[in-house]
């Protein structure tokens, strides 16, 4: 079993960043089996909204900043995915 201290130095190194990051990137994937371009559209503007309204205290303002390429990338394959 590990001890709380060795729990505790492993995750001192990462942020909320890296946890938004993460679950964007495993959301991707999840939604490649359903080849979806309106449900990847979805997952890039709803993790570029979450980017934009995290505190910016507790990640780097690149992570922040990160939040408007992803909602305009998202749009934009919202309206490239037709019907």
């Amino acid at each position: 079993m590990l001890s709380p201290l060795a729990i505790d130095t492993f995750l001192l190194d990462y942020h909320l960043g890296h946890v938004i990051l993460l679950g964007f990137v495993v959301s991707l994937l999840g939604a490649a089996p359903l080849k979806s371009q309106r449900v990847i559209a979805s997952i890039f503007v709803g993790f570029g909204t979450i980017f934009l309204m995290a505190p910016y205290t507790t990640m780097p303002q690149l992570y922040v900043l990160a939040g408007i390429p992803l909602v305009l990338i998202g749009a934009l394959l919202w309206t490239m995915a037709g019907r």
